[in-house]
């Protein structure tokens, strides 16, 4: 009986990975350079990115088309080696003082010691709703693939399909949530070693540079935005017409699981749990952080 409930969560898995990754985008066609001259790459025909750091300069990219709602999937390869001070930022984001995000940032660290994945939601300019963890793989020696579900009711942040954070939609508690906004993606590479590697202590050695990032595998099952008119893949939109999630890896008992075990082993900061932070009582979302 046990063989076959692995083979069956094993197979579960499989298809939702498939799923998930199936359908690459082209980075000439979905993506712009737009900062860090050829330090900024795109190659392989569209199917591959990469973004480099030195000591002149950052790199990074954004989306042509504005998302509202989806489901978006990339694949990341982070700086191998002693990555100390650098931080490779991969997010969605509105524009002006009050706009929505929703934000990967991986911060880097002295050879062989483990990254910091950093999440972070902002909703209607206002952030400061942090999550750190531990990764349960060096995120450096191959590609992994870094995925935001975000719905009206919920942002799913996920890694290979397990998911690591829930952010809920508390709007009756009086909390703003990102749902008005189209988000373009972005992602960049840059230095940050006054902050990033232990409080800015270990800084940025210049001496491995030039830092470099690769990306591939970009999907999105996701609504559009454009000159006023809006787009949703049908592979999502009759997730909102049916009152059924049709968005692969929508937290199901498996998925909660594999979400408590993730806060439980890894997780190395919460704000809804940092009492020295909110002295006063934690923010009235933290009653809904979690599955």
């Amino acid at each position: 009986m046990g063989r076959i409930l692995n083979l069956t969560v094993l197979m579960t898995i499989l298809v939702l990975t498939m799923v998930g990754t199936a359908f690459s985008g082209n980075f000439n066609e979905d993506f712009d350079l737009t900062w860090g001259d050829h330090r900024g790459q795109i190659f392989g025909g569209g199917k591959m990115l990469s973004l480099s750091l030195d000591r002149v300069s950052g790199s990074g990219f954004k989306s042509k088309k504005e998302y509202l709602f989806g489901r978006i999937d990339m694949q990341l390869k982070l700086v191998a080696g002693n990555s100390a001070g650098t931080v490779t930022a991969y997010y969605l984001s509105s524009e002006g003082p009050t706009h929505d995000e929703i934000d990967f940032e991986f911060l880097g660290n002295e050879t062989g010691k483990p990254y910091v994945l950093h999440t972070n939601v902002f909703a209607q300019g206002k952030g400061n709703r942090e999550q750190q963890f531990y990764l349960w793989f060096d995120p450096t020696k191959n590609f992994h693939t870094y995925s935001l579900v975000w719905r009206p009711q919920h942002i799913i942040f996920m890694v290979d399909n397990v998911p690591i954070r829930v952010f809920n939609n508390a709007e009756q508690l009086g909390v703003p949530f990102p749902k008005n906004q189209p988000m373009k993606i972005y992602s960049s590479l840059w230095n940050a070693d006054d902050w990033a590697t232990r409080g800015g202590l270990v800084k940025t050695d210049w001496s491995k540079a030039p830092f470099t990032a690769y990306y591939r595998g970009f999907n999105a099952a996701a609504c559009t935005v454009s000159s006023g008119s809006s787009f949703c893949d049908p592979k999502f939109k009759s997730s909102f017409t049916n009152g059924k999630s049709q968005v692969p890896n929508e937290l199901n008992a498996f998925g909660r699981r594999r979400l408590r075990w993730v806060q439980k082993y890894f997780m190395i900061y919460d704000y809804c749990s940092d009492l020295k932070r909110f002295p006063q009582g934690f923010p009235p979302e933290c009653r809904k952080s979690r599955v």
